[in-house]
């Protein structure tokens, strides 16, 4: 098998690093964090010109019909420039579940936009279990008249403030199964409710629905189908969280090796010193290992390969666990000006605490694994 990424690839790695070190500088990823949204929109522009936001929606539809592979590309040098907004949310989590699951009429609507840049989509998922088994839907829908009307409230739903359409995990009154909705966000009744959080490139917020009516055409997939969509979207969601987690790392791996080769004690740089050069060494070890792991479980879901659950669970945990060391081993290594918030190394760690919380902890993703190691013994 071959596990490497293709010239076409690699050239887009590249043109996506150029791109982010002039477009998204640390003084702007600043101005997003001070800003009310944390949206660029000049960015966001200059992102749909390029075709990102559209890398995953088929050509039919105006995007460039790419694979998740193309887009686990650009994921990691987006991690590595902390890209603010909802590129995430929107090309990664919101595309996905329409064109998993969306009618014709829903993908012609909707994804031409998406890939313009035009519309901007979340997704309120609701949980799963810790094996990834079962699904908990926090909104509950009820029938009404030709369609339905949805309530309830989910927390922690990213960048459902810019968003112009969420896709929403509910269960249906006296269903066992969860059912995806199209739920527009500026229709009366919806609450988003901008939380703070750690990591404010990235926002988060509540969302509360109010006895919202949604039309039946307005159904992602048929009812009751919601889980196994969600399953493959979260998939992909966590492995794409795994590759930033790479990315994020290696920015601050490369800022840490920078400094101790030109910051001097006792006449000589401090990369100088045995304890901070084997502080490098462990980090790059650890990144590269993060690497290997977020690319084959990227490979797995691209793939949809049978171990694909098993490759995200270990690379999310993995890559959770080695971006918390690695940004704050890398504040270790700056000293006393890491810990000031003049300096950019904290925008590093703040991201790397939260993308370990969303979607499931280094720990929930452990239990997933050892679930299923145990299965596989029966």
């Amino acid at each position: 098998m071959d596990f490497g990424f293709t010239a076409e690839q690699e050239m887009l790695r590249d043109s996506a690093r150029k791109f982010l070190d002039a477009e998204c500088p640390p003084a702007l990823v600043r101005a997003m964090i001070a800003s009310p949204t944390a949206h660029a929109s000049e960015l966001w522009r200059r992102i749909a010109e390029l075709g990102w936001l559209g890398v995953m929606v088929p050509e039919a539809y105006g995007g460039l019909g790419g694979s998740f592979l193309d887009l686990t590309v650009i994921l990691e040098e987006a991690g590595r420039a902390l890209l603010p907004g909802p590129f995430f949310a929107s090309a990664v989590l919101g595309t996905s579940a329409l064109c998993a699951a969306g009618s014709a009429a829903q993908r012609e609507r909707l994804l031409p936009a998406v890939a313009r840049g035009d519309l901007v989509l979340a997704l309120a998922p609701g949980a799963a279990d810790e094996a990834g088994d079962t699904h908990h839907a926090a909104l509950r829908a009820r029938p009404h008249g030709d369609g339905y009307v949805v309530g309830g409230e989910e927390p922690f739903v990213l960048d459902a403030h810019v968003a112009d359409t969420i896709v929403v995990a509910a269960r249906i009154a006296g269903a066992e199964t969860t059912t995806l909705f199209l739920v527009e966000a500026r229709t009366p009744g919806v609450e988003i409710l901008p939380l703070r959080t750690v990591d404010m490139t990235r926002r988060q917020c509540t969302l509360r629905l109010h006895d919202v009516p949604v039309a039946a055409g307005d159904v992602l997939g048929a009812p009751g189908t919601g889980w196994p969509v969600l399953r493959r979207v979260l998939a992909r969601a966590e492995s794409a969280l795994a590759s930033e987690l790479v990315g994020t790392s290696q920015r601050a791996l490369e800022m840490s090796v920078a400094y101790a080769n030109t910051r001097t004690q006792f006449g000589r740089p401090i990369g100088s010193f045995q304890a901070i050069k084997h502080k490098c060494v462990d980090m790059m070890v650890a990144v590269e290992n993060a690497r290997s792991l977020a690319y084959y479980a990227a490979w797995t879901v691209a793939e949809d390969v049978p171990e694909a659950g098993q490759a995200v669970a270990m690379a999310k945990a993995y890559c959770s666990d080695m971006g918390k060391t690695v940004t704050s081993e890398a504040i270790q290594v700056h000293g006393g000006i890491g810990f000031t918030w003049e300096h950019d190394l904290h925008l590093y760690y703040r991201r790397a605490l939260a993308s370990e919380a969303t979607f499931g902890t280094a720990v929930a993703h452990r239990e997933r694994i050892a679930r299923a190691m145990l299965a596989a013994t029966r």
